[in-house]
């Protein structure tokens, strides 16, 4: 766009002259301006003469006749209609003097429940089909619809980065977790991701249309399309704090559940938060798949090895857990048996359990000779004899 008129704006396209859009175009609701000097835009050509090269973002402003229609039709350009009535099978449109016809299932991108509420609007509609020389035109506003998403998409594809924060829409939510909007492309939030607490019923936490805030935990493709991505999120805040977090012992042995798997290690939740057990901690032989030893929802122990990161996170080992229970089995016993010892007050775990038991046991019976009769001799004539 290089310049901006009262009635016009112009578009540098490349050829001889520039191209012309009419101003009312690019107006939204409010009237304001939607474009300024620098912006690429997309547009048609509607028709080249002695005037220059008209273009259109949308067909409808002005009167449309049949040429308007199949222009509409070859190109794509949405067409602006008033919605004249709703019937059980779709919406009647008027498209100046020209009659539209916009089937149900082409009223908006899931199932329109209400379309009587459409009655009355003006709406862009594209042309999908034309018949008897214009006296029968099909249209859709879905069309419309999937395009705006498309690039709504593509924008926020730019801001999909692993730590940017941005908001959604809940859309459905799940046993195990809640599908956000994000403007086009959806990601999901594990039910272990939806506050620093537990969280037992998602329900209890966030409702379907609710808008929420949430922080980008992971970006994978998943198909060829550039917007077609496995988008992890997450609810929890990201500026809490290390010291407002639960405290995590160093060699601390958790129960915990297996969260999420990524290529470079396991996430477990535990009673003290969400940590990551690196691939070189997992206890793996070489070349195993982490995702079928360790699957979204396994039961395993994990011990703490610290908090690492600009962020303080958790970190955990699963192979280390049986060597640390060996350590701190060590410790305590090493501890008893000192205290035992300590001050000459005792002969120690050992020596204080059997004190304890003589007692209790009864009194021991005069010890048999290997004959079986007669009285014990004394063990000075045992030793004798």
């Amino acid at each position: 766009m290089v310049e901006i008129g009262a009635d016009s704006v112009f578009l540098d396209i490349g050829a001889k002259s520039e191209g012309r859009i009419e101003r009312a175009q690019l107006l939204d609701k409010e009237g304001n301006l939607k474009v300024k000097v620098g912006d690429k835009l997309r547009a048609t050509v509607a028709s080249v003469s002695g005037d220059g090269i008209q273009l259109v973002v949308a067909i409808g402003k002005g009167g449309i006749d049949t040429q308007s229609l199949e222009l509409a039709l070859q190109s794509g350009v949405p067409v602006e209609a008033t919605v004249t009535k709703a019937v059980k099978a779709g919406l009647e449109v008027e498209l100046g003097s020209v009659r539209a016809f916009c089937p149900a299932s082409q009223v908006d991108l899931g199932f329109a429940q209400d379309l009587e509420r459409f009655v009355g609007t003006k709406q862009f509609f594209k042309v999908i089909e034309i018949r008897d020389g214009g006296r029968s035109v099909i249209v859709s506003r879905k069309a419309v619809l999937k395009d705006e998403r498309e690039n709504q998409a593509k924008a926020v594809r730019e801001r999909l980065v692993v730590g940017a924060e941005l908001e959604g829409i809940v859309q459905t939510i799940q046993p195990y977790g809640a599908f956000i909007d994000l403007g086009g492309i959806e990601g999901m939030v594990h039910i272990s991701e939806l506050g620093h607490g537990r969280v037992d019923k998602i329900a209890d936490v966030i409702k379907i249309g609710e808008t929420v805030k949430v922080r980008v935990l992971a970006v994978e493709p998943r198909g060829t399309s550039p917007t077609d991505l496995k988008i992890s999120l997450s609810m929890k805040s990201a500026d809490q704090s290390t010291e407002s977090a639960p405290s995590a012992a160093v060699e601390q042995v958790l129960p915990g559940k297996v969260g999420q798997v990524t290529n470079f290690g396991v996430f477990v939740d535990t009673e003290i938060g969400r940590g990551l057990v690196p691939t070189s901690e997992l206890g793996l032989p070489p070349n195993a798949d982490p995702k079928r030893a360790f699957p979204v929802g396994k039961d395993v122990e994990v011990v703490v090895l610290g908090r690492g990161g600009g962020e303080g996170k958790l970190r955990f080992s699963i192979q280390g857990v049986a060597a640390a229970e060996e350590r701190s089995a060590f410790k305590t016993f090493a501890k008893e048996a000192k205290k035992g010892a300590g001050g000459g007050k005792g002969l120690g775990s050992l020596g204080d359990l059997m004190k304890d038991l003589q007692g209790k046991l009864p009194d021991a019976k005069p010890a048999q000779t290997r004959e079986g009769a007669g009285e014990a001799k004394p063990a000075a004539t045992r030793r004798r004899a």
